[in-house]
């Protein structure tokens, strides 16, 4: 099995590689060289590595840069950028003093400058600036509630905009009148510009009702501040901003294929479009490779390698430690029990599943009979959400570190 666990290895270096955003970076700013006057906005995930290749093509044009990223995801100093560290998935204090820094920069400007603005996945948590008679802590309160219950992002973020005075368009207006040329990063299913990171310089097509629907449906407890607050529309109009999109997981499944197809697997892109719950698809993903190696029919031929691209949700009912994919993989384990020559990983590729330093998971047919001698067992775990511990114990969490890309997630079945 030690094959299959280093061509995972070389299946997801090279992948990400491929969905790093610096080509997407090239290739807008190549055609806007001649800028002057230009200043830097980079939010995200990734938002240190689209600023350094900004950096690189603009060189002296910029003259000032402000660099909202995670924790650890900054990888040295650049010049002419501040850099501030903060919070995700949850926004901390660093989110709204990076924020107002932004802020400050861009609303002196004028109709002579330009502003590029470089988004990422993980902004809704970083960029944040809690509209007039909310506190950071009622959006700290909304994010765990809605993080807990379930809720996919983009219902997540249809609540956040409401409450924040950046998000949903907002952040535009305060660049205006300088010319803001946005380059997007997605991380969204269906790459909804109003929807990644919160869509701070897009026009916002959910409504009111919309967020309300979404507090029914989760049962949601909201102080009635906060309700108040959902009954105000965001803006419907943004006419400042050129948005160019770039990167997806549609992306990331194809390198995934091309690398696993240079292995000498015949890859097969499933879906690129799994949002359901974590622990179900990996019930799925081990149904699909028991379905390949038992049955040997539906045009699933071996060696093959099956892909799965999108982004899962977990409903948090445990103490436990752990990330969406870990959570795939767990499943995936108890599933695939007893098969041989059968690998499943699963990872973000941003290399950081939940609140962990893992990117995810890998498992093969012997998994769960490893940790059962351990005195574990794979529905325990799943339960109290401790898929890291539980994987850490038998080799099974995959750490790449943070990546500089965020395009979702995959999950792959090697099979020989």
């Amino acid at each position: 099995m030690r094959r299959e666990y280093r061509d995972a290895e070389i299946i997801i270096r090279k992948a990400i590689k491929e969905v790093l955003p610096d080509k997407a970076v090239r290739t807008v700013l190549s055609k806007r060289k001649s800028l002057e006057n230009v200043y830097v906005v980079s939010v995200g995930k990734a938002a240190w590595k689209m600023a350094h290749t900004c950096q690189e093509i603009l060189g002296e044009r910029i003259q000032k840069g402000i660099i909202l990223t995670k924790y650890g995801h900054a990888e040295k100093p650049l010049d002419k950028f501040d850099i501030v560290e903060a919070g995700h998935p949850i926004p901390d204090n660093n989110s709204i003093d990076g924020t107002q820094k932004i802020i400050n920069m861009v609303k002196a400007l004028t109709e002579k400058d330009n502003i590029i603005f470089l988004l990422s996945g993980g902004g809704s948590s970083l960029f944040e600036k809690p509209i007039q008679g909310i506190t950071l802590e009622d959006i700290q309160e909304v994010t765990q509630q809605c993080l807990k219950c379930g809720a996919d992002i983009k219902e997540i973020n249809t609540i956040r905009k409401r409450l924040s005075d950046v998000k949903g368009g907002k952040f535009a207006a305060y660049c205006a009148p300088a010319k803001v040329y946005a380059i997007v990063l997605s991380d969204i299913l269906g790459d909804k510009l109003d929807m990644i990171a919160s869509g701070p310089a897009y026009v916002d097509t959910s409504t009111c009702e919309d967020a309300f629907n979404i507090i029914r449906k989760y049962d949601l407890q909201l102080k009635e501040n906060i309700l108040s607050a959902l009954n105000e529309e965001t803006p419907r109009c943004v006419d400042n901003v050129e948005t160019y999109l770039t990167g997806s997981v549609s992306e990331f499944c194809r390198a995934a294929a091309k690398y696993a197809k240079e292995l000498g697997y015949r890859p097969y892109i499933l879906s690129n479009t799994l949002d359901c719950e974590a622990k179900e698809a990996g019930r799925f993903i081990a149904s699909i490779a028991r379905t390949v190696i038992e049955k040997k029919d539906y045009g699933l031929k071996t060696p093959c390698a099956v892909i799965v691209g999108g982004e899962t949700v977990v409903k948090v009912s445990g103490q436990g430690k752990g990330g969406r994919n870990q959570e795939i993989a767990l499943s995936a384990a108890d599933g695939i029990r007893n098969l041989e020559n059968v690998v499943v990983f699963s990872i973000s590729s941003d290399g950081t599943d939940g609140p962990t330093d893992a990117a995810g998971g890998i498992v093969n047919g012997k998994t769960a009979e490893e940790l059962e001698a351990l005195g574990i067992k794979c529905e325990d775990v799943l339960k109290n959400n401790d898929s890291y511990h539980a994987l850490e114990k038998i080799g099974g969490l995959i750490k790449t570190g943070a990546t500089g890309t965020n395009v979702n997630d995959i999950a792959v079945i090697l099979c020989k």
